[in-house]
């Protein structure tokens, strides 16, 4: 399928994974779409996570491409898809527990810093022009996403939920392209799932970005999501609209373990 045919932001073309005797993914292909929100779903062990370390270079599969911009990302590095414009949150949080907010943030915004060392030490002209941009856009994110009471509070010492939220900031100070959101909901408690939802419909709605979701809570994924494609044992079973996926039998069989 061509990159024009659905103005693809990414076209997933065909790849597989494999772990030594393990198929983590299988001929994967998938478009991720301009104007969507899109969401991965599929019972644990089903590939999802393989298939976004995949997007962001954290693993190379064996065969298969991703097209992005022209680009094939199959043999990028990681930091390298990042400066593209493909961010991600991570299952795991992955933050510096002992700084702040506000410094996680401020480490986010690095690839958009262009001066050196000496002129860093310097910190007149262009440099302080630059640290002030970026500080600015850290406010914006940080209003968006009602951080104030949070910001110099040290990340570490944040509850279970908080971090979450500070792990989706840190992603939006890399102004991306493309967001991925690997499981933002889980381990939260139904008032913070709703927050959640909320910020990534207005992140979707004031950025106009492509908004990639793995998520297990199916009222979420229902209610926010343009699209859904569904894995199983790394392979794709199904691909379509919410509605079409609610009533998809091959999906209830691999959600209730039906052979």
């Amino acid at each position: 399928m061509s990159q024009d045919k659905h103005n693809a932001a990414i076209n997933i073309e065909g790849i597989s994974l494999r772990f030594g005797g393990v198929q983590a993914l299988n001929d994967v292909s998938l478009e991720i779409r301009e104007g969507e929100i899109l969401s991965i779903i599929g019972p644990n062990g089903a590939g999802k996570t393989s298939f976004f370390n995949c997007i962001n270079g954290f693993y190379h599969p064996y065969k298969g491409e991703i097209l992005y911009q022209g680009k094939d990302l199959t043999r990028l590095k990681p930091h390298k898809i990042a400066s593209l414009g493909i961010a991600r949150t991570f299952q795991n949080i992955e933050l510096f527990s002992g700084l702040s907010a506000l410094d996680n943030l401020m480490a986010a915004r690095h690839i958009h810093m262009k001066r050196g060392a000496l002129s860093g030490c310097l910190f007149f002209g262009p440099t302080r022009k630059e640290e002030i941009a970026n500080r600015e856009r850290i406010e914006e994110i940080i209003d968006l996403l009602e951080m104030e009471s949070i910001r110099k509070k040290v990340v570490g010492s944040l509850p279970y939920g908080e971090r979450k939220k500070v792990d989706m900031a840190r992603a939006l100070c890399m102004d991306p392209k493309v967001l991925l959101l690997d499981e933002p909901m889980a381990g939260m408690n139904v008032e913070e799932k709703e927050d959640m939802a909320r910020f990534v419909l207005d992140i979707f709605e004031l950025k106009k970005i492509p908004i990639v979701l793995i998520e297990h809570d199916m009222d979420v994924v229902m209610d926010i999501t343009h699209r859904i494609a569904v894995l199983d044992f790394g392979t794709k079973i199904a691909e379509g609209l919410p509605g079409e996926i609610k009533n998809n039998e091959r999906v209830l069989k691999a959600y209730l373990g039906e052979e």
